[in-house]
């Protein structure tokens, strides 16, 4: 007797919980073979409302939070993604249209990253902040801090690692992360956000949307909460609209070159001088 398939039901990630969207929507996506492979949630507005709310106020608790114990957490999600490498190799092919040593690929470099990010939490510091030479009875540091909430529009390909070389240096200096998963390949971010609510990352650090870019930048671009944003996933006209409404609270906002840098997690910190009289 034949039996019935299971299809999942993909949901949004929002404060470590998988709400469908406010709206009820959904929008179709097909393989490279042009078959339907799933519906995935439309984020609304309100769903990109919620996930900033989220996102700040779970952003003091991952910011305070050793950068050691960062590390740590970075690292664990590296291990459980390793553990489901083969779903991970198995959407990329039929997104990607892919053979499976080159998803294996893929896959292998986005868990080789979030290693080679935890290993930057606790080193900022020493290659950022300093300690200053004033002139005066004083001890003058500069320390780099967390900027605060983070927009990213991951890369459309590669599917998976686009996504992780995107997130991980954001969330590895204690900012907390609103993800807008490609619009065309979003399932290895939905995946992704499993393996998160999995791991030791606390509720609403990273949250996940899927669904239309040109629906959600604008939001993005005039949402007083957040503070920076990776246009990765965008086109360069909808950067420049998107800086434009951007504008009103100075966002942050880059587009960086799709390799491993430290520079991608300092562009979203902020550097703080503190003064302390020297005693007697």
């Amino acid at each position: 007797m034949s039996r019935i398939d299971i299809n999942k039901t993909y949901k949004l990630f929002i404060g470590g919980a998988f709400p469908r969207s406010e709206s009820g929507r959904v929008y179709e996506i097909k393989g490279n073979n042009k078959k339907f492979i799933a519906n995935p949630a439309l984020a609304s507005r309100k769903d990109l409302r919620d996930a900033v709310v989220a996102a700040k106020a779970a952003h003091s608790g991952w910011a305070n939070a050793t950068a050691f114990n960062r590390g740590q957490i970075l690292y664990r999600v590296a291990e459980i993604m390793q553990g489901r490498s083969d779903q991970f190799i198995d959407e990329i092919c039929a997104l990607e249209g892919v053979t499976t040593k080159v998803a294996k690929v893929q896959v292998e470099e986005a868990i080789d990253t979030w290693v080679w990010y935890s290993g930057w939490c606790d080193k900022l510091s020493s290659v950022s902040g300093s300690l200053n030479q004033v002139s005066g009875p004083f001890y003058n540091f500069t320390t780099p801090e967390a900027l605060g909430v983070v927009a990213i529009f991951a890369e459309n390909k590669p599917s998976l690692l686009g996504v992780v070389r995107t997130l991980a240096p954001v969330i590895a200096s204690g900012n907390s992360a609103v993800l807008i998963a490609s619009e065309s390949y979003p399932l290895p971010a939905i995946t992704l956000s499993e393996v998160l609510a999995t791991s030791d990352l606390p509720g609403g650090v990273v949250n996940i949307l899927t669904g239309k870019i040109a629906e959600l930048a604008p939001w993005v671009g005039s949402h007083m909460e957040i503070d920076g944003v990776d246009v990765a996933g965008l086109s360069k006209k909808q950067e420049e609209e998107l800086k434009l409404v951007g504008a009103d609270n100075l966002k942050r906002i880059f587009r960086f070159s799709p390799t491993n840098h430290p520079e991608r997690i300092l562009s979203f910190m902020e550097q703080k001088t503190v003064w302390h009289p020297i005693g007697l």
